[in-house]
């Protein structure tokens, strides 16, 4: 199956914002987050990134996210603005496709006559800290579409813009 996408956004955060108590608030956030590329490497992650190189992470050091799925949420929730991945502190986020049924599948994002190859391993389930930075009831409203955390297989760029989902 071949899908054309678009990449949306971008997010390499180099330090994990949402520690301790949502009550509490998070961390600011580090300038330069978002990004117009980020680098994976295979087994490591992206590069620059909070998870890259952690072991406890190899196999969800990439988060990938539909921006379907936000514009739901924010349309269910009544929000004056659809969340990005600041907010969720997904890596890659797609228009075009159903990242969630990615869950336990290889596939590939190809950009620029370049491809991916990432295996999907598990969903992505938004945690309680999503009704303190995207609003009440968002933890809720993101469960069975929070993404899927995936493994890099190839070393690689994604840029924003037109790309093609193989799977």
């Amino acid at each position: 199956m071949r899908v054309p996408v678009e990449i949306v956004e971008l997010l390499a955060s180099p330090v994990h914002r949402y520690d301790g108590r949502p009550a509490d608030g998070p961390d600011p956030a580090p300038l330069a987050e978002r990004r117009d590329r980020i680098e994976l490497r295979a087994g490591l992650g992206v590069v620059g990134d909070r998870f890259f190189n952690a072991s406890a992470h190899h196999r969800a050091s990439v988060t990938v996210m539909a921006a379907e799925s936000l514009e739901a949420v924010a349309a269910e929730l009544r929000l004056d603005a659809v969340p990005g991945l600041a907010q969720t502190r997904r890596s890659i986020l797609l228009r075009g496709a159903d990242v969630d049924a990615l869950v336990g599948q290889p596939f590939a994002i190809e950009q620029g006559g370049a491809v991916l190859r990432l295996q999907g391993h598990r969903a992505a389930n938004p945690c309680a800290w999503m009704d303190r930075v995207i609003g009440p009831g968002a933890f809720r409203a993101l469960r069975g579409r929070g993404g899927v955390r995936c493994e890099p297989l190839d070393d690689g760029v994604l840029r924003l813009g037109p790309a093609m989902l193989v799977a």
